[in-house]
């Protein structure tokens, strides 16, 4: 029975790595694009709902939007995560 829990607790470590790791470089790409040398690590792509679908119920507005933004630091921060994880 401990070896069920276990296994969820290593699959949440592992989510909460790989979010850590994007989000880290997605962060460190965007600060570098000010810097010559590094911005091509800030180079990616964003895709999504870009302009939000809006549902108008007359009591209440509703309003959808998702953008997900891809930059080369955060794939490379992506890979870190899931090396640092076969480590623990």
């Amino acid at each position: 029975m401990a070896a069920v829990g276990s296994s969820r607790k290593n699959n949440w470590i592992l989510i909460v790595i790989l979010l850590c790791g994007i989000v880290i470089g997605g962060l460190l790409g965007t600060l570098a694009t000010h810097v010559s040398f590094l911005s091509w690590l800030g180079y990616g792509q964003t895709f999504g709902l870009t302009s939000p679908l809006v549902l108008d119920l007359g009591i209440f507005v509703l309003t959808f939007g998702l953008t997900i933004t891809i930059n080369i630091a955060s794939i490379i921060g992506l890979v870190i995560g899931i090396i640092a994880y076969r480590f623990i």
